[in-house]
């Protein structure tokens, strides 16, 4: 896989179904490339986790993923 493409990919599909939806699931991400594995997949998820360019956001019993910064609740959830 490689891991350039598969970034813009991902944040091409992020941006795309940004007025829709803001965050996904995990497996979301894999329909965006069918024929990887999708252990390869959620490593580039992770790594542009670790990088900031994406976010998980957890409910309590669901966990998504969404650009930083993106969505409804991002601006409550700096609120202290």
């Amino acid at each position: 896989m490689d891991k350039v493409a598969a970034r813009e990919a991902i944040v091409a599909f992020l941006n795309k179904k940004a007025k829709v939806k803001s965050k996904f699931y995990l497996k979301d991400f894999y329909k965006i490339f069918p024929d990887e594995k999708p252990r390869a997949v959620k490593n580039v998820v992770n790594e542009m986790v670790r990088e900031e360019v994406l976010e998980y956001w957890s409910s309590g019993s669901t966990t998504l993923i969404g650009l930083k910064g993106a969505g409804k609740q991002a601006g409550a959830e700096d609120e202290d």
